[in-house]
């Protein structure tokens, strides 16, 4: 279910398809205040239109103490982006948002984390996962509700970078149900959609993992109809990759031809002797994608480490 933080000024870097979208009164007076920065300013806050950044799993809970981990990994996160002299193109924060089974208190908690991305002016896209709660987190952050999305029960969207366009899904089945879904009635709008924006490499973000191509091979917890997903995926050519979180932990596997790509989750990991925090910066071209894993321990062996994805022409 995407959220658009977006501001007027930056649709000539960035254009979003499929419903209008809620604008920040911060990002707002950003924007009115442009055309007056300096030129030096204006270089300052430059968009890298190449660069897309990943998030996933931040698992914000209300009453976490500010100096525990997982809001800290956030705040970190955030921190780097905000502060670089390139910004990317626009963030994605991939579901699980919430701590557990999405109250409103996280949803507050979540929406202060995110604020200064907002007040840099960087587009910010979100998912939710099965810790969350759809009901809530729009009625905790009214405004940001898109209004008439092509699907009324489903939230789903494209957003258009220069070398690809990047499918967001929504893959909750239910609050505190592992498993995820599609579903036949966004899986004919995923087809009709991805035929229509076929002038360019097609990337689907979704929060669940994929029942197959990746490790574990099986992980029981992702999408129940990854057969059916991948079916309507594979006669598309130009769909090249799929973008999980979930599983808490990396790693790049390749289906059929389609590159499947696991992201590190910000808040934990599920085994601290295979994984660890932190986020992913996706780099495209007209060829394929370089991805970059960013840790929030500095020092881990995962820090900076770059993997190069061509995309296939089959």
């Amino acid at each position: 279910m995407p959220i658009h933080l977006t501001n007027p000024d930056r649709r000539r870097f960035l254009k979003i398809a499929g419903g209008a979208v809620a604008l920040s009164s911060s990002a707002s007076r950003a924007a009115d205040n442009a055309d007056a920065q300096s030129p030096r300013e204006q270089k300052s806050k430059q968009i890298n239109n190449d660069l897309v950044v990943v998030l996933n799993d931040t698992h914000i809970g209300e009453k976490h103490p500010p100096d525990s981990p997982v809001p800290s990994n956030l705040r970190l996160i955030v921190g780097k982006l905000t502060t670089q002299t390139s910004k990317p193109a626009c963030v994605l924060i991939n579901g699980d948002l919430a701590l557990k089974d999405g109250q409103p208190g996280d949803y507050e908690h979540f929406s202060r984390l995110a604020q200064p991305l907002r007040d840099a002016e960087i587009e910010t896209h979100l998912t939710l996962g099965n810790h969350d709660n759809r009901e809530v987190f729009y009625e905790v952050l009214k405004n940001e509700r898109r209004v008439n999305p092509p699907l009324q029960s489903l939230h789903v969207s494209v957003v258009k970078t220069r070398h690809a366009n990047f499918f967001l899904l929504d893959s909750l089945k239910e609050t505190m149900v592992t498993q995820g879904t599609v579903g036949s009635q966004q899986m004919n709008w995923l087809a009709k959609t991805l035929d229509e924006h076929a002038e360019k490499a097609a990337v689907i973000v979704t929060h669940h993992n994929p029942r197959l191509g990746g490790d574990p091979l099986h992980f029981p917890g992702g999408l129940i109809d990854s057969q059916e997903l991948w079916d309507v995926l594979t006669k598309r050519r130009h769909v090249k990759a799929y973008i999980h979180g979930h599983i808490h932990d990396r790693g790049f596997a390749k289906h059929r031809g389609i590159h499947i790509i696991n992201t590190l989750a910000t808040s934990y990991v599920a085994d601290p002797k295979t994984s660890t925090t932190g986020w992913t910066s996706i780099r495209l071209d007209g060829t394929g994608a370089v991805l970059t894993t960013h840790t929030t321990d500095e020092g881990h062996p995962w820090n900076g480490k770059e993997k190069r994805l061509r995309w296939s022409n089959t």
